[in-house]
C-alpha cells in the first residue's frame, strides 16, 4: 500500500507536471510591434488629410489672400468696368437716337463729341478693316465679296445715305440693317462713331468739287496719278457692278438700290428729303 500511495502520488505529479502541455498556445506580441502599427496608422491619417481641404484656394468676401501680393481678397477692378445698371445705355453716345415727341426713336445728324484728325483716321482704319469687303474702299457698295456674289451692299454716296443723319450709320452698326449685320462685338461705341464721322468724310470726299478745295492748294486729276504710279488703267474709272453680283430681294424705296431685305424691326423714323442732302456734321 505504501508503495501504492508512493506511485499514486508520484503519477500524481507527473500529472499535474503534464497539465500545462494540454493549454492551448497563445502567442504574445513583442512591445515594438503596436507602436509600429499605431506610427503607420498615424502616417497613413496624415497622408490623406491634406491641408488644403482646410486652406481651399478660393476668396472669402471682405477677407485678406495670401494668393496675390497686395493680400487682398478683393481684385482691383478692371479699367472701364461699370457696375450693373450703372451704365447710361440710353444716351446718345449708347444708341445714337433720341426720344422724339411723338414717340418715335430719332436719329440726329450730330456727334456725341468732337471730331479730330485722329478721330478720323481711327474711323477710317476700322471702316477698312470692317466696312470694305462689301462696301469698298471709296463706298460705292461694291465691295470683293459683292464681286464675288454676295448680296450688294449700299451704295454710302447715293442720294438716300448722303441725306440721312449722321447718327444713322452708327445705329446701323449697333443692329444690322437689311442684309448687313450688326458690329457691336466688333466695335466699340466710340469706333462707330469714329466711322460714322469717316463716311460722312469719304462722301464729302466723292462728290468735292474744285470749289471746295482750299485757295492756294493744287487740285490734280486721279487719273494723271494712276498713270504716274503704274496703276491699272481702270484704277481711276467708275466701277461697274459684276454679272457674279446676285439681288436677291426687290427694291425697297426707303432703301434705295440695290434691293436691301427688311429692316431692323425697330427701325427709328427717318425723314428724308427730296434732293437736299444733309448738313456737315456739328462738331
Amino acid at each position: 500500500m505504501q508503495v501504492d500511495r508512493l506511485n499514486y502520488r508520484e503519477q500524481g505529479k507527473g500529472t499535474r507536471e503534464q497539465a500545462p502541455s494540454r493549454v492551448p498556445q497563445v502567442s504574445i506580441l513583442r512591445p515594438g510591434k503596436p507602436l509600429a502599427l499605431a506610427c503607420m496608422s498615424a502616417l497613413l491619417l496624415v497622408v490623406g488629410c491634406r491641408q488644403d481641404m482646410q486652406d481651399q484656394p478660393k476668396i472669402i468676401p471682405q477677407r485678406g489672400s495670401e494668393m496675390f501680393a497686395d493680400h487682398r481678397g478683393a481684385r482691383p477692378q478692371v479699367l472701364n468696368t461699370v457696375a450693373r445698371g450703372q451704365l447710361d445705355v440710353d444716351s446718345y453716345f449708347n444708341t445714337g437716337v433720341i426720344q422724339g415727341a411723338n414717340g418715335y426713336k430719332e436719329e440726329q445728324n450730330l456727334m456725341p463729341f468732337p471730331v479730330t484728325l485722329d478721330v478720323l483716321k481711327r474711323g477710317q482704319e476700322r471702316f477698312n478693316v470692317y466696312c470694305t469687303p462689301c462696301h469698298s474702299r471709296v463706298g460705292n457698295g461694291q465691295g470683293e465679296i459683292v464681286q464675288r456674289g454676295y448680296k450688294p451692299a449700299a451704295n454710302l454716296h447715293d442720294q438716300v445715305r448722303t441725306s440721312q443723319p449722321l447718327s444713322h450709320y452708327f445705329y446701323v452698326m449697333t443692329h444690322g440693317y437689311g442684309a448687313m449685320p450688326d458690329y457691336r462685338a466688333q466695335l466699340t461705341p466710340e469706333d462707330r462713331w469714329a466711322v460714322a464721322a469717316y463716311i460722312r468724310a469719304l462722301q464729302l470726299s466723292q462728290a468735292a468739287t474744285v470749289q471746295d478745295v482750299p485757295a492756294g492748294a493744287a487740285v490734280r486729276d486721279l487719273k494723271d496719278i494712276a498713270k504716274e504710279e503704274n496703276l491699272p488703267a481702270g484704277y481711276a474709272q467708275p466701277w461697274t457692278l459684276p454679272s457674279t453680283a446676285v439681288q436677291a430681294y426687290p427694291p425697297i424705296t426707303k432703301e434705295g438700290t440695290p434691293g436691301m431685305a427688311p429692316a431692323y424691326p425697330a427701325d427709328p423714323l427717318i425723314s428724308i428729303p427730296a434732293s437736299k442732302p444733309a448738313a456737315p456734321a456739328g462738331k
